[in-house]
């Protein structure tokens, strides 16, 4: 009963996405994006977490449920307007997720395990869920969006950008993004961007000692 209701939802989160009227090519094929970007972030979880919890396979489905219907463009260029607009995008995801899983009869629990993933709270690295989450994600981006990114950066802008998606990657999924199809171009800045990350992690906070 509960693999058929999970097969469910997760049915009907991909019919959600699939309205995207944004696409992408993944993996030689022209998808809608959001509905491609959820079904990588489930493969990168079965992957990381063979028997992951089914709020977490959730919530790597859901994670940018709609998102189109939010665009950044609403909100004001800069730090701050992007913060604003991120926030939205986490209630917006939650409140369409939730409302999906209260139809497929989850209890109250699991919706707000399932929001809680979705708003991150809590520490990535204290909550496996949240890190599997996380690394799903940023293996998403190396694998569909790096290239883009990479082609708009100046080579140091670009190493700083790395370093911060791989400082917020477990051990594993760092070897895994090694092994991406990449450009070796890419492999190589992220191979250099995770030794600043590494340095950066073992040195002191600066004004101590």
């Amino acid at each position: 009963m509960s693999d058929d209701r999970l097969r469910a939802t997760l049915a009907a989160i991909d019919a959600a996405n699939a309205g995207d009227p944004h696409t992408i090519a993944v993996r030689g094929r022209i998808r809608a994006k959001e509905q491609a970007h959820s079904e990588l972030v489930s493969e990168w979880i079965a992957r990381l977490a063979p028997r992951a919890s089914e709020t977490l396979q959730l919530a790597g489905r859901a994670h940018h449920l709609r998102r189109w219907e939010i665009p950044r463009a609403d909100y004001p260029a800069g730090r701050e307007g992007y913060l604003r607009w991120r926030r939205a995008l986490h209630d917006f995801h939650a409140e369409q997720a939730s409302a999906i899983l209260a139809e497929h009869g989850y209890d109250p629990a699991e919706i707000r395990r399932v929001s809680d993933l979705l708003h991150k709270r809590g520490l990535a690295r204290r909550d496996r869920d949240a890190q599997v989450l996380e690394d799903a994600l940023c293996l998403v981006f190396l694998e569909t969006q790096y290239r883009e990114i990479a082609e708009r950066l100046d080579e140091e802008k670009l190493l700083d950008v790395t370093a911060k998606t791989l400082r917020k990657m477990s051990d594993r999924a760092k070897e895994l993004a090694l092994e991406l199809p990449l450009d070796p171009l890419d492999l190589a800045t992220i191979r250099r961007a995770a030794g600043v990350a590494e340095r950066e992690t073992k040195e002191p906070p600066r004004g101590r000692t």
